[in-house]
């Protein structure tokens, strides 16, 4: 059966500028710990997999010795998950606060596929808090709740780029990888796809502009909607005749290609 997989964190809205980076250094804050992160340092830890894995590259021994943890691994751990139990708690508000607005063309394409019978499913190792959050606020409640499959948080045990979250996303569908389209906005979620033998659209943010898609059977601004200026099309490696927008049946060409 045809299947189309997102992401979360930059495909079902621009999260990573406008919820994230703040959600962690209000934490940062809250917790008196000396770190705040620019946009530009952000974009660097974009390339490490996951929040707590983000907040956990933090603990260098001088960061250690500045904030007084203890010296055990173990310990220094609990108290990262602790932080970004906070922070995920912080974004949570952000997203239920409307601050996020959902990228365009994410809830047309979810109904127009739900409608026709396909699959849907999301695969994120972002908290699994913050990822229903955002699949609510950006599909609705009544289309979030017809999704088969919700994969987040540490449900496998290495994040992208390995290809373990769209491994369990197959398994968990019960279908092949040659019925299923993935929606990602980063290189290590093409990677990640890739890996697991997905064919990949890209939708750029602007941390992601820059980063090398080959492979990928589309790079485009966004999906689009009807209501909006036309996407603009860094690459289109199928027989697709896009439009001004990304249409149900532009996706199932990518199926076919």
């Amino acid at each position: 059966m045809s299947t189309l997989i997102l992401d979360c964190d930059g495909v079902l809205a621009d999260t990573e500028r406008y919820g994230h980076l703040p959600a962690f250094n209000q934490t940062f804050e809250e917790f008196r710990l000396p770190v705040r992160w620019s946009e530009e340092e952000y974009g660097r830890r974009l390339l490490i997999g996951g929040g707590k894995e983000r907040m956990a590259s933090l603990l260098t021994p001088e960061f250690v010795a500045a904030t007084g943890l203890p010296p055990e691994r173990e310990q220094q751990l609990e108290q990262v998950s602790r932080w970004h139990q906070r922070k995920t708690a912080i974004y949570t508000q952000m997203v239920a606060e409307g601050k996020l607005p959902p990228r365009p063309g994410i809830a047309r394409l979810v109904a127009a596929t739900q409608d026709r019978g396909w699959h849907l499913a999301v695969a994120s190792t972002s908290a699994e808090a913050s990822v229903h959050a955002i699949l609510e606020y950006a599909v609705g409640e009544e289309r979030a709740r017809r999704f088969d499959v919700v994969l987040a948080g540490d449900c496998v045990p290495h994040k992208k780029p390995a290809p373990d979250i769209y491994q369990l996303a197959l398994e968990r569908l019960g279908v092949p990888a040659g019925e299923a389209v993935v929606v990602e906005d980063s290189r290590n979620g093409l990677l990640s796809a890739g890996g697991a033998g997905l064919r990949c659209i890209i939708t750029v943010t602007g941390y992601t502009a820059e980063e090398d898609f080959e492979g990928a059977l589309m790079v485009l601004s966004s999906l689009g909607d009807p209501e909006l200026e036309p996407i603009q099309v860094l690459a289109n490696r199928t027989s697709a005749r896009l439009g001004d927008y990304v249409t149900l049946e532009d996706l199932e060409t990518c199926l076919a290609a």
